[in-house]
């Protein structure tokens, strides 16, 4: 196997870096993603609990024959 020049050996260093810049932007993309959809679930969520409250009230007040669940 032949030996790597210095000239190659900078240039698959440089690949490396730049490969790591990229990497690490992409991380901060998923993260800042990650932490918009937290977000937007956690700000939904008295919603959700208000619709369960709702439909919890709608099915207790319908009676069996009519409520297939």
């Amino acid at each position: 196997m032949p030996k790597a020049s210095l000239r190659d050996i900078r240039k698959r260093i440089a690949s490396v870096r730049s490969t790591q810049q990229i990497t690490k932007a992409m991380k901060m993309v998923a993260t800042a993603k990650l932490r918009r959809a937290q977000e937007s679930i956690l700000a939904n969520r008295p919603y959700a609990a208000k619709m369960f409250e709702v439909l919890c009230s709608l099915a207790a007040r319908t009676s069996p024959d009519v409520h297939p669940l």
